[in-house]
């Protein structure tokens, strides 16, 4: 009934999002007169911050038109190239301009998140490739008759989208960029592509804030995967999709689920972020209460993760560490790392990562022992934490020439 709970709960915030909305409206319209009293103004902004709080959102659009590149604005051509139940491939270019740019695939995470949680990332890569992203379906919209899709289905989704990228232009092969949680699923396609000599192996790989090894620094999301049984995660927070959907009677790791989670270990930081858009608003500025509101509208636009997939990471990655431990399997295979030897690595990781803790996503360089020292690289971003690392200011003057330099140097 978990689900079931959260639908009722969900149309009741809905109708408290537009009567607060609506109230807003009514406090701030120059026609009525509580408008110009002290009261009126600071009620409507209250009841403003209300209605963002208490609205739902749906999938947002990448929304990328046009990308300044070496002193030249570009329009933005954004095209679904590979269409697949559980997630399509997108590719996003600049009109007028070379088709021949360096190929950059980026793994978007299954998380609860929309790949448009990269937008800043895919704006910034723009400027210098051409880039593909992973598009992520939201689980409760998939049918039962499009089957299952674990871990190992997001490493053949992978690979196939790979070579569909270097079939693009043969010979030219593509370069990957994986963030937080694809990292292992990338690193496991990276290694499987690495052993069968594939011409869609890539030339590079980048690897953000990943969990290869979580027993670096274990941060509370990792000790909450550990603290438990994986029966406790089958039984406690695996739901049926409810009959008002397309995915009716699919099990799945609930979006609203994940972000509460994630809500409730900044749960203060959240409050004064909404306290200060109050504030903004009430002090005229409203250009900074905007900000707040679009970080929010991405951060609470969230999805459903096949119940199998979640499982599978939790298990795998979390509890059982098979990827350090060389016991890491892709159907019934298990991936051996020290065949990476023609894509070079980087590992990068903020200071302030409390998703994923230092050296957690370094370890990967260690285990590619078959992998010259020469193509391995580690970059820590000071200051930054999960977030900034792929998106801001920080990512896009410190990292991102960072992940440029690397990939010009082992294209």
């Amino acid at each position: 009934m978990l689900y079931q709970a959260y639908e009722i709960q969900r149309s009741w915030l809905n109708s408290v999002s537009s009567m607060a909305s609506i109230s807003s409206n009514m406090l701030s319209n120059p026609a009525n007169p509580m408008s110009y009293t002290g009261f009126g103004p600071m009620a409507a902004n209250a009841l403003d911050v209300l209605a963002h709080a208490t609205a739902q959102y749906g999938k947002p659009a990448f929304g990328i038109t046009e990308i300044e590149s070496d002193g030249k604005v570009y329009p933005v051509i954004e095209a679904t190239v590979v269409n697949r139940p559980f997630g399509d491939l997108k590719r996003f270019r600049l009109d007028g301009i070379d088709d021949n740019r360096p190929k950059l695939l980026i793994a978007a995470p299954m998380s609860g998140h929309y790949a448009t949680l990269l937008r800043g990332t895919v704006e910034r890569m723009l400027q210098q490739y051409e880039v593909y992203i992973t598009d992520w379906a939201d689980a409760k919209t998939v049918p039962l008759h499009e089957g299952s899709f674990d871990l190992d289905d997001y490493i053949d989704y992978l690979m196939e989208f790979l070579e569909y990228i270097e079939g693009v232009n043969p010979g030219q092969r593509p370069h990957m960029m994986a963030v937080c949680q694809p990292s292992v699923p990338a690193y496991a396609a990276t290694a499987l592509l690495n052993l069968h000599k594939s011409p869609a192996t890539p030339a590079t790989l980048t690897m953000m804030g990943g969990p290869i090894d979580t027993r670096e620094s274990p941060t509370t999301v990792n000790n909450h995967a550990m603290d438990r049984p994986i029966e406790w995660f089958r039984q406690s927070v695996i739901a049926s999709v409810p009959m008002n959907y397309r995915g009716a009677g699919r099990k799945v790791y609930p979006g609203f689920m994940q972000l509460s989670a994630f809500m409730s270990m900044n749960l203060q930081s959240h409050m004064m972020s909404h306290y200060e858009m109050f504030k903004h608003l009430t002090t005229g500025d409203d250009a900074s209460a905007q900000a707040t509101k679009d970080f929010y509208d991405e951060y609470r636009s969230v999805c459903d993760m096949t119940a199998e997939f979640y499982l599978q990471t939790v298990e795998e990655v979390f509890q059982k560490h098979s990827i350090p431990n060389g016991t890491f399997e892709h159907k019934g295979e298990v991936v051996d790392l020290t065949q990476i030897t023609d894509t070079a690595l980087l590992a990068i990781e903020g200071e302030r990562d409390d998703i994923s803790g230092l050296g957690q996503t370094k370890a990967a360089l260690k285990l590619a022992t078959g992998l010259s020292e020469k193509k391995k690289r580690y970059y820590m971003a000071e200051g930054a934490g999960h977030y900034g690392i792929f998106n801001g200011s920080r990512w896009r003057d410190k990292v991102a020439p960072v992940v440029e330099e690397f990939i010009a140097a082992h294209g």
